[in-house]
């Protein structure tokens, strides 16, 4: 992993004073709220509905355990004691003190950590796969690539006020993890005649206009990178628009402007600027350096993990759920469930984050994986270690046995947190998981994705939830639309409405309703949820969510 140079540490003390400097000013009168705002974004802070909220960057989701436990030691002594991990692989803190905040910043840069482009119109936390550096199907690890993106991007003079934020993701693989088709700028690592480099995608994005994003081109290689990336930027900030908000994104540029016309002006600005990029290639050399594979253990017998497998059902429904195949036999890499049935979606507590901490340094090579669905990774772990880990994982509270299953949900904050949001999203589901696990259905539902959002910016990815569910405010009464077929990996689609939407009380009867006429319809147990769904289209679940007759039977 990257690891902070001096250069890094100075910049990062100066904008620390910088910002104290402006809080105090701010305490005593000599600043006015609106006055602070700008300068308040430039540095992660949020005024949310009941107090500021800090969100910190976790760079392309990777933490040392040091800086897991610094996490956790800002949780308690800044805040209430947890922290809340985003879909943006980022963490915030709901409840400082403004006053607090510079001492909260100085503590994440004693381990490397920031909040600078959390917040603004600007290039923000770069993002890839959770996975990366240990996928057995990986081209090559992106995160390197997303630490180029990374350096690049923060600060840059240029990009400081784009016309809306800007959002890039970054995957090493066909199978898309990083949901790069619903961002800004998608990269994907290919390989072409023996060469890697990259498949962009350009124009994606969910929120009030969701949109799958376009090939920009099939192939850029690594030297063309940065280059051909920032005339993307540069085309943006020049073509976007400035007088809505709401179509200031790029995606309405590719749309309003054609991508055949995007393409042509960023190949012209690309033509003329790409000599301009010379010496970076030495930085890529340095920064791949620090993502060196870790050296795995060889010759350990994997005896311990099959006899717990045979032996545990409980152990046997967690490695069936949460464990995922690793580049090397011998390993696994797994995945900590954040969402127990009931439990607030991504958040985790101050003592979970050090058990977390401490498992990645015995058993995890010092490695931790923020995802965007909001959970935890310890991506290289020796199968013969896994039932020790999943043990000490169970006694925190951490060992659900439910990813990427039923209560396994994306959610925002929504009106619990949230200025913006119309809607609760948490309370929702947490009702939804606790309902199926009530009923037990939920292993034998399989893979299935729920995704909540409390107001139409879509923080939630509802519109690539298999199951998406968007709350509104309807005439100062919380209302819940369902979208159902949408998919956020390499088949991604938007979600297409049921139909009127149902109020709160409602709602998980109405979820319940889509997942028992799953298992009515479905040809076998292998047939997945989205298959089922592309198979017989939205017309049973249609009628069991609005034939009354049908929804007092399926009751």
């Amino acid at each position: 992993m990257y690891r902070y140079q001096d250069f890094d540490r100075a910049f990062l003390a100066e904008r620390n004073a910088q910002f104290r400097a402006q809080v105090e000013r701010r305490i005593d009168g000599s600043l006015t709220e609106d006055e602070f705002k700008p300068l308040r974004l430039m540095n992660g802070l949020y005024l949310q509905l009941h107090a500021y909220m800090l969100r910190v960057a976790i760079p392309y989701g990777s933490l040392r355990s040091a800086q897991m436990r610094q996490l956790a030691m800002i949780s308690e002594r800044w805040d209430r004691g947890y922290g809340h991990f985003t879909t943006r692989q980022n963490i915030q803190y709901n409840w400082p003190e403004l006053r607090d905040v510079p001492d909260m910043l100085d503590a994440l840069a004693e381990v490397g950590m920031h909040a600078i482009q959390t917040s603004g119109n600007t290039v923000r936390n770069v993002t890839a796969d959770h996975f990366a550096g240990a996928a057995a199907d990986e081209v090559a690890d992106p995160r390197p690539y997303a630490e180029l993106l990374r350096q690049w991007s923060t600060d840059h003079p240029e990009f400081q006020f784009l016309p809306r934020k800007f959002k890039i993701a970054v995957t090493g693989a066909e199978a898309d993890r990083a949901v790069i088709r619903a961002h800004d700028i998608g990269l994907q690592l290919v390989e072409k005649d023996g060469e890697i480099g990259f498949r962009v995608l350009v124009g994606g994005g969910l929120g009030r206009t969701p949109v799958i994003g376009k090939v920009i081109t099939d192939f850029v290689s690594e030297a063309e990178l940065l280059p051909y990336v920032e005339a993307i930027l540069n085309v943006y900030n020049r073509f976007g628009r400035r007088d809505n908000k709401y179509k200031a994104r790029i995606k309405i540029t590719v749309n309003e402007e054609g991508i055949d016309k995007i393409r042509e002006e960023v190949d012209a600005v690309f033509v003329r600027t790409r000599d301009e990029f010379t010496g970076f290639g030495d930085v890529l050399d340095r920064i791949k350096a620090d993502f060196a594979p870790p050296a795995l253990e060889e010759g350990r017998g994997t005896q311990a993990y099959s006899d717990a497998y045979e032996q545990s059902p409980v152990f046997r429904s967690w490695a069936d759920t949460n464990l995922t195949a690793h580049r090397d036999a011998d390993h696994a890499i797994v995945t900590i469930s954040l969402k127990a049935h009931g439990a607030t979606p991504g958040d985790a507590t101050a003592d979970q984050m050090r058990l977390m901490a401490e498992l990645a340094e015995r058993y995890g090579h010092d490695e931790l994986r923020i995802s965007h669905e909001q959970n935890v990774i310890l991506p290289h772990v020796h199968r013969a270690d896994l039932p020790e880990v999943h043990a000490r994982l169970s006694e925190a509270g951490l060992g659900t046995a439910n990813v990427g299953l039923a209560s396994d949900i994306i959610a925002c904050p929504g009106m619990d947190y949230c200025a913006l949001a119309t809607a609760r999203s948490i309370p929702i589901a947490q009702e939804i998981a606790t309902r199926v696990d009530e009923l037990k259905i939920e292993h034998e539902v399989g893979h299935v994705q729920i995704k909540i959002s409390g107001c139409i910016n879509a923080c939630g990815h509802h519109h690539v939830g298999h199951i998406g569910i968007l709350g509104l405010d309807r005439a100062g009464v919380e209302n819940y639309q369902i979208t159902i077929g949408g998919a956020a990996g390499s088949d991604a689609a938007l979600g297409t409405r049921t139909g009127p939407g149902f109020p709160a009380e409602e709602i998980v009867p109405a979820i319940e309703r889509i997942l028992t006429t799953y298992l009515d319809l479905r040809c076998d147990a292998a047939e997945t949820f989205i298959e089922a769904y592309r198979r017989v289209g939205m017309a049973p679940f249609k009628t069991a969510l609005y034939d009354k007759e049908q929804s007092r039977d399926a009751a």
